[in-house]
């Protein structure tokens, strides 16, 4: 009392904050986590948008293809399974990433995600492949619907791998020159997020060419 009084300064350690500091509020980590929380609801959004354009494409190739006198199945170069199979290997590795960088091993999180990147850079190689093996048969988007669809399916699915990949190529750079903190964390979990959807989407449109195309 009497320090109180004659304005002295009384020294000891600070008070403990409060219990909701760095969760909520005015912490230091509620920015952050206000920023994850709009990135993921704008990857939600993202998600959703793709498979309504994906979903509608399905529609109107099954209306078209379903009884149409002019319909010829698209022949289907061999390269698409190895274009499948460099896409599927791609999500196993940014997995392989994730768990590194949940690890605290930053070297083996760059080595998985660039491992990563440049197998995507593959399966867009590849999928060129495909549109010049049917351009070399004579097959173009106008030559019949199986062929239209053909072209513009795969193609929508690679214009959304080629953003993916601008994504993955972002954190790579990031992860390459030190700068991946926490803040960034969240664009690796979008990122893989995403690329494991395009994955699935993939796999959907090969059943959907096989089976009816």
């Amino acid at each position: 009392m009497s320090e109180f009084l004659t304005g002295d300064v009384v020294h000891g350690p600070p008070p403990p904050p409060p219990a909701d500091w760095g969760r909520g509020g005015d912490g230091p980590s509620d920015g952050r986590g206000a920023s994850r929380r709009a990135s993921l609801i704008g990857l939600c959004l993202l998600l959703v948008s793709s498979s309504v354009v994906f979903l509608a494409f399905t529609a109107a190739f099954l209306m078209r293809r379903s009884g149409a006198p002019d319909w010829v199945s698209t022949p289907k170069p061999k390269i698409l399974w190895l274009n499948t199979g460099v896409l599927l290997v791609s999500s196993a590795v940014i997995e392989k990433a994730r768990r590194a960088i949940k690890a605290g091993n930053r070297s083996a999180f760059n080595w998985w995600w660039t491992s990563a990147t440049g197998l995507g850079v593959l399966f867009l190689m590849g999928q060129a492949w495909v549109w010049r093996d049917l351009k070399d048969a004579g097959l173009y988007i106008a030559s019949n619907p199986s062929t239209s669809f053909f072209y513009m399916l795969t193609a929508t699915h690679a214009a959304h791998v080629l953003g993916a990949l601008a994504a993955l190529i972002y954190v790579d750079i990031a992860a390459l020159w030190f700068r991946l903190g926490p803040a960034k964390r969240t664009a690796v979990d979008a990122s893989a997020i995403f690329w494991h959807f395009l994955d699935v989407l993939w796999l959907g449109l090969m059943l959907l060419l096989y089976a009816w195309g």
